[in-house]
C-alpha cells in the first residue's frame, strides 16, 4: 500500500541531511536530500515517499489528513495498523 501520511518533524540531524519524524507515535528517520537546505524545520509536517521527505505541508492540511487516517486506522487490528504506518510510504508498485 502506498500512503503518504503526514509526519511531524521532531529532530533534524546536525548535517541537515536526515530528520526523525513522528507518525502516530511511530518514530522513524527520513532523508532530507530532496528538499532545499533549511526548508524543513522541527515542528513542520512533511510527506515522505520511499524514505525521502518530498514536500512540506501546512499544519491545517496535515491535521485534517491525520484525522481521516486516524478513522481508517481505528478499523484495523493492531498488526495491520503498525504495518500501515511503518510501510505506508514504501511504494513498491504492488
Amino acid at each position: 500500500m502506498c500512503l503518504s501520511i503526514p509526519s511531524k518533524v521532531i529532530e533534524i540531524s546536525e548535517d541537515k541531511t536526515t530528520c526523525k519524524v513522528d507518525t502516530f507515535g511511530v518514530v522513524r528517520e527520513a532523508s532530507l536530500m530532496m528538499m532545499e537546505e533549511d526548508d524543513v524545520k522541527v515542528g513542520d509536517y512533511v510527506l515522505i515517499h520511499i524514505g525521502f521527505v518530498m514536500n512540506k505541508i501546512d499544519e491545517e492540511s496535515a491535521l485534517a489528513s491525520l484525522e481521516t487516517y486516524r478513522e481508517i486506522l481505528e478499523k484495523l487490528d493492531e498488526e495491520e495498523r503498525q504495518r500501515a504506518i511503518i510501510d505506508g510510504d514504501n511504494c513498491n508498485g504492488a
